[in-house]
């Protein structure tokens, strides 16, 4: 059979499989609104809640205190087309073929996020950017804005000019302040667009993937926010361009790469990093912004808003900006605030590990709906209601990592350019490439330990408290760390079992039994 003929026919058999899972013993809300509000490429530990001491997302901070939020919370994947397929389906990339960001339309599910919300009759939308396998065809309204701009004539003046401006970047950066001030830029050209969306509405619940492309490269940001944060007032970084040997080859090749794709990043980095601050602050401002508007239009009290990014960004860690690489917290830790009816409100975040792929079953069980079969997360609703649950579900969680095959080296063919990752005008780079995205890894965060293994058997082993750059100690070869060690493997090894792909489930006599809220691990 083609995966073609299997995704038809697993369609076909759904309602059968599901009716073998019923929603158990949880609250059902009046069909509550559902925004999910995603940033692209956030590094969570620039947030003051989080400990940093620049006032970055003041707004985004004082929203998670009025709800749950969870600061051990991980992307399926440090890239933005793996991510965000494994957020819409609930699912791990190496179960919905989707490993890279070349692979969408691979996409192997039963259904997503958006199919159960128009059975349960919700009206969708999609205002900005998509980078999934969804298509128009499937959501009510779709607005999508990319990182050069939006894909509309339906654009003010303005709009022309601030995105003919993005396209002259090359996806790098500017490093003077932006033209056309806060009405040119994309966030505040949403939340126009949503709000208006939301207005023309009648009285049926709506779900919302509000999706910024920022602060993801092109590094840009207008007046007063690229004067907020001077380069000269930014905290120190825990690592430097020096620690690249430690961290690996790979590591020197993404430099490599980028000082020929990005002319002069080095020289450049603090600035660099002094813009990304500043673009935090402004999407930070838009969200307070849109929130304020949910409020006049008298939404906001039967709206469950979730706020995360899809994966983190180094911004100077290690010498290096975007991503790439490895599977560091500073990329493959996100934010997720969870703040609506029915959420117990916490000063403190939730001590659990949690995924990006828990976030689509979590929104079945809100609004009334069975879990899919083939979805691997778990439901966070009794957590965010504040009820019991088992600890052990959430006591770890695992993250993977490259398209598989082996690991490219400088001993094999080196060009860049022929290849795509760097631009022939030495503006643009692509850091999701053939050398650094090759192999296959897995991680595992439990606790205040981290691991970190690969296809050949290497092993990271770090305690974030005492190392939170990853870098100065590698216990994974230490005798006094060795019962740790085998813990976390072990732990690593149960997780790879319980997501082997459910799906196809056997077609006749055999059946297949769930645990409530589709826990793995209780």
């Amino acid at each position: 059979m083609t995966d073609k003929f299997d995704r038809k026919t697993f369609a076909g058999i759904s309602v059968s499989i599901f009716v073998l899972f019923p929603v158990i013993g949880q609250e059902i809300l009046q069909n509550p609104n559902v925004i999910i509000i995603m940033a692209d490429q956030l590094r969570v530990d620039l947030m003051r809640r989080e400990g940093y001491p620049l006032n970055t997302m003041p707004f985004v901070d004082s929203l998670a205190g009025q709800g749950t939020w969870f600061n051990r919370a991980y992307t399926a994947a440090p890239a933005s087309g793996p991510a965000r397929v494994s957020m819409l389906t609930g699912r791990f990339p190496s179960a919905t073929h989707v490993r890279s960001n070349h692979n969408l339309r691979d996409a192997f599910y039963t259904k997503d996020l958006f199919d159960v919300a128009r059975e349960q009759g919700y009206v969708t939308a999609l205002i900005g950017k998509n980078h999934s396998h969804l298509s128009p065809d499937r959501v009510d309204y779709w607005s999508p804005y990319n990182h050069d701009g939006q894909d509309s004539e339906n654009k003010s003046e303005i709009g022309k000019a601030f995105d003919e401006y993005l396209k002259t970047l090359d996806m790098y950066a500017d490093m003077k302040p932006a033209p056309y001030g806060i009405e040119g830029q994309l966030p505040y050209r949403m939340v126009d667009d949503a709000t208006q969306w939301i207005g023309s509405l009648s009285d049926k619940p709506f779900l919302i993937w509000f999706s910024i492309a920022e602060p993801h490269n092109p590094y840009q940001t207008c007046e007063p926010y690229y004067s907020m944060f001077p380069p000269e007032s930014l905290p120190l970084m825990r690592s430097s361009a020096d620690d690249m040997k430690i961290k690996g080859e790979e590591y020197l090749l993404l430099s490599e790469m980028m000082a020929q794709g990005h002319v002069g990043y080095q020289e450049n980095l603090q600035r660099l990093r002094s813009i990304y601050h500043g673009m935090l602050r402004m999407i930070d401002d838009q969200l307070a912004r849109f929130i304020g508007e949910l409020k006049e239009k008298g939404v906001y009290d039967n709206t469950i808003i979730l706020f995360l990014a899809d994966h983190g960004d180094y911004v100077g860690e290690y010498g290096l900006m975007k991503k790439g690489v490895g599977l560091d917290d500073a990329i493959a830790r996100i934010p997720m605030q969870w703040v609506g009816p029915g959420i117990k409100a916490s000063a403190v975040p939730h001590d659990g590990h949690v995924s990006i792929i828990d976030i689509f079953p979590t929104i079945c069980e809100v609004m009334g709906a069975d879990i899919p079969m083939g979805v691997q997360g778990r439901s966070l609703w009794p957590l965010l209601q504040g009820k019991d649950y088992p600890e052990k579900e959430f006591e770890s969680v695992m993250v993977q990592d490259g398209f598989g095959g082996m690991y490219y080296t400088r001993d094999d063919t080196t060009d860049y350019q022929e290849e795509g990752a760097v631009g022939k005008k030495g503006l643009f780079f692509d850091e999701l490439n053939t050398w650094t995205q090759s192999g296959t890894i897995r991680m595992l965060r439990k606790g205040d330990w981290k691991l970190v293994y690969d296809m050949d058997g290497n092993g990271q082993l770090y305690n974030l408290k005492d190392d939170p750059s990853e870098l100065l100690d590698n216990l994974f070869g230490s005798q006094s760390y060795k019962s740790i060690k085998d813990e976390m493997v072990e732990n690593l090894l149960r997780w790879e079992i319980s997501v082997q792909d459910p799906i196809p489930v056997p077609r006749r006599r055999y059946r297949f039994k769930r645990n409530e809220h589709n826990y793995l691990f209780r």
